[in-house]
């Protein structure tokens, strides 16, 4: 990361807050922290020195909102989303099911959905998704939008996308991955643990942006 400082790590955290619909505030408080951890009036102490977010408060706001640290890097380089915009397929998970959207390796093909414009992602192949269900609540809800990247790379804890051989399409996080199986968690914990062998999944997408 070059060029880190107090002004470019907080512009930052204001850009990722707006890039999910969120105040500052509401980020905050999705991250399960003081709603008032990150107002302009915490960002330098009572003698005018630079106050920094805790790496603690950093790593909540993005397990809260799904974004990795590449993503924030950017956000903090100015290369990221910013204001940005670019239109990307608006696919339903019902219609995630039908074969015809999508090809072998989980990239969108064909052209008869919706579009919606969202941050600039740098990714031609980005593609969204409708939620419907309640196994990511509360942190997707039956209807918030979320952002695929089927050419992101994928690690332990990212938030993914699975589409099965049988048809079903999940989201879930990605628990552990081995060349016998594939365990996945719910964010919801009513949900059971979903272990599948690497044959029985067509493709699986990291998610890297969400509309809430």
């Amino acid at each position: 990361m070059s060029n880190l400082s107090h002004p470019r790590l907080w512009s930052a955290i204001d850009a990722l807050a707006q890039a999910h619909g969120l105040s500052v505030s509401g980020l905050a408080k999705a991250a399960g922290l003081d709603p008032t951890s990150f107002n302009k009036s915490k960002r330098v102490t009572a003698e005018g020195r630079p106050r920094w977010p805790s790496t603690e408060s950093l790593a909540r706001i993005l397990n809260a909102t799904g974004a990795g640290l590449d993503d924030f890097v950017a956000l903090v380089e100015g290369t990221g989303a910013g204001g940005r915009t670019q239109p990307v397929p608006l696919i339903g998970m019902a219609q995630a099911g039908n074969g015809s959207y999508f090809d072998d390796a989980g990239f969108p093909v064909g052209g008869s959905w919706n579009e919606v414009r969202l941050p600039d992602l740098k990714d031609e192949n980005a593609y969204a998704l409708e939620v419907s269900g309640d196994s990511m609540s509360p942190v997707y809800r039956d209807g918030d939008v979320i952002v695929v990247s089927p050419a992101a790379s994928i690690r332990k804890g990212d938030r993914v996308v699975v589409k099965t051989v049988a048809g079903e399409v999940l989201t879930k996080v990605l628990a552990r991955q081995s060349e016998k199986r594939i365990e996945l968690h719910s964010l919801n914990p009513a949900f059971e643990v979903r272990v599948l062998k690497p044959e029985e999944i067509l493709w699986m997408a990291r998610i890297v942006w969400a509309s809430q």
